[in-house]
């Protein structure tokens, strides 16, 4: 079994999320978290985990930061920072210190599970040792890649594209492009642009809001949950 310690300030998240992890063949869930001291507490006991689910936005300190402790106490335990930050800073920095992946906020069960399977491939390629092809490399470091929507067409990013269908499955109801806009920090129009793409491919359906007066606001639902 793999251990896995779900490290998140809020409690409720952070039994979502164990529950989730639980739901996956092969993993299991070592023990939460909900600080950066507990979570380090937590790491110097049995049973060790193997990976760390770990929250950016902790009350004592960062998610960074608790990574950057985990090195300098030798702890080489995997990490994949889950987490509502969205700036690009902060994706690099996790990307410099060794995370291996960083799946935003808000996002659904397929989500997670689709990250630790091929977390537990990457665990199966690795503890076969002995040397490695270049193919076999291409695979090690593209393993926990996140897939981009099939069919982008030229100019199109896959990162904006995940970020803009994490935020329309994990919403209660439709959203408007300036909603999909503040959750994902991208421009409106970028938004809009991403959200049609989707509406032409069948994977999100388009509703209309009535008001008083003026043109209906277009909206857009995951296409499962219409």
């Amino acid at each position: 079994m793999i251990e896995v310690l779900v490290v998140d300030d809020d409690t409720r998240v952070a039994r979502v999320n164990s529950a989730y992890v639980e739901k996956v063949p092969g993993f299991h869930v070592a023990g939460e978290a909900h600080s950066a001291a507990e979570a380090l507490h937590r790491l110097e006991l049995p049973p060790r985990p193997d990976l760390v689910l770990l929250d950016h936005y902790l009350p004592d300190e960062t998610g960074l930061e608790v990574v950057q402790e985990m090195r300098r106490r030798g702890h080489q335990t995997d990490v994949i920072m889950v987490t509502a930050a969205r700036d690009i800073s902060t994706v690099q920095a996790a990307m410099r210190q060794g995370a291996l992946q960083y799946l935003v906020k808000p996002f659904n069960f397929a989500g997670l599970r689709a990250k630790l399977e091929a977390y537990a491939d990457l665990r199966r390629t690795l503890d076969g040792g002995g040397e490695a092809e270049q193919a076999d490399v291409d695979r090690i470091f593209g393993a926990l890649s996140a897939p981009a929507e099939p069919g982008l067409p030229k100019g199109h990013s896959p990162t904006t594209a995940e970020l803009v269908r994490q935020s329309l499955m994990g919403a209660d109801g439709p959203l408007s492009a300036q909603e999909i806009a503040d959750r994902t920090g991208v421009s409106r129009q970028t938004a809009q642009r991403y959200l049609k793409l989707l509406e032409r491919t069948g994977r999100a359906r388009l509703t209309l809001k009535y008001g008083d007066a003026g043109r209906p606001e277009h909206r857009y639902v995951w296409a499962t949950r219409a």
